[in-house]
């Protein structure tokens, strides 16, 4: 029998759920907004309580106005300095933690991408908390699902640290979509300059072609291409299909094609609707990048290759011959 001073569960579980919290970090270049963040508000909703997303950067009122009209995200804090331009970690991280202990966060997220990889650690480690890596499934606000040995392995945690810091993998949540009405409010001002690092300027890759990890259709190669000049093949099958093209570690490592198109456990972790894997063997490090695609089908004339372990479709062909075929058809 409760007592009068008891509480029923139900009510001590609502009030947990309210103290929940979560801060995601957004990633962007000031005027788009990197898709993965999406996914990202999308895990935390899954955690429940609050949602807050920090845009950090220069002149990035596009991105808070965006980010402000996604459905779950309660309110949008942005700091906008010369410090943060290039979102290094070493200018982040500070930023970050002065918000901790305005508004004690239970959560933090980032997405699984290069950026959030690289600060989410940093975070981590200034919190003297253990970062989870690379989330697939939010279980609960303390229990999570990851993937270990190269994605050979299942391992779903208890996070018992009080503050839960996490990237989680973009491609195994849906993208929130647009229906919210949150509030925007400066970050609290402070001094964030750093003498650790200083960004000085970068140079993207512009393509007319999807980025690997929002595109439906994906066209890799691998090191069957024999050349970098042998990925033409692959530009004229991926024109015919609107694909990405990518390709696998020994196909960078090799110098055929620069290193931002690498799918896999060191690369990008992709799952279109449709991946063709052409001239690559299937070695697990690649696999780990793109065995979660819908349907996979395999160009290779080794009828032994571990590829084919995995696809769903296999043609058994010398790629010279069968991709020049392919793309006539369509």
């Amino acid at each position: 029998m409760l007592s009068k001073a008891a509480k029923p569960l139900s009510r001590v579980f609502s009030q947990l759920h309210r103290l929940q919290s979560t801060l995601v970090i957004a990633e962007h270049n000031n005027s788009t907004l990197t898709p993965i963040t999406r996914n990202a508000i999308t895990a935390a909703k899954a955690i429940g309580g609050d949602v807050s997303v920090l845009v950090a950067g220069k002149k990035c009122g596009p991105i808070s106005e965006a980010l402000s009209k996604v459905e779950g995200v309660t309110k949008v804090l942005v700091a906008e300095k010369d410090v943060f331009n290039g979102l290094t970690p070493e200018s982040i991280t500070p930023l970050v933690l002065a918000l901790q202990n305005q508004f004690k966060f239970s959560h933090i997220i980032a997405g699984a991408s290069a950026f959030g990889k690289n600060v989410i650690p940093r975070i981590a480690a200034k919190l003297d908390v253990s970062p989870i890596s690379e989330v697939t499934e939010v279980k609960s606000s303390d229990t999570f699902v990851r993937t270990i040995y190269a994605g050979n392995a299942v391992l779903t945690l208890k996070a018992k640290d009080p503050i839960k810091i996490l990237t989680v993998r973009g491609t195994n949540f849906e993208a929130a979509k647009d229906g919210g009405n949150a509030a925007i409010e400066q970050c609290p001002d402070g001094d964030y300059n750093t003498n650790l690092s200083e960004f000085v300027s970068q140079e993207l890759t512009k393509s007319d072609r999807p980025e690997l990890t929002s595109a439906k259709v994906i066209i890799s190669g691998g090191r069957g291409l024999k050349s970098g000049d042998n990925f033409k093949l692959l530009y004229d099958l991926a024109d015919k299909f609107g694909a990405a093209v990518g390709a696998s570690r020994a196909a960078v490592d090799a110098g055929y094609v620069p290193n931002d198109l690498q799918i896999g456990q060191t690369g990008k972790i992709v799952a279109p609707d449709l991946y063709i894997a052409v001239g690559i063997s299937g070695a697990i490090q690649h696999l780990a990048g793109m065995k979660d695609s819908k349907t996979i089908v395999a160009i290779n004339k080794d009828p032994e290759a571990p590829i084919f372990q995995v696809a769903d479709h296999g043609l058994v062909a010398d790629l010279f011959k069968a991709v020049p075929e392919l793309t006539e058809k369509l």
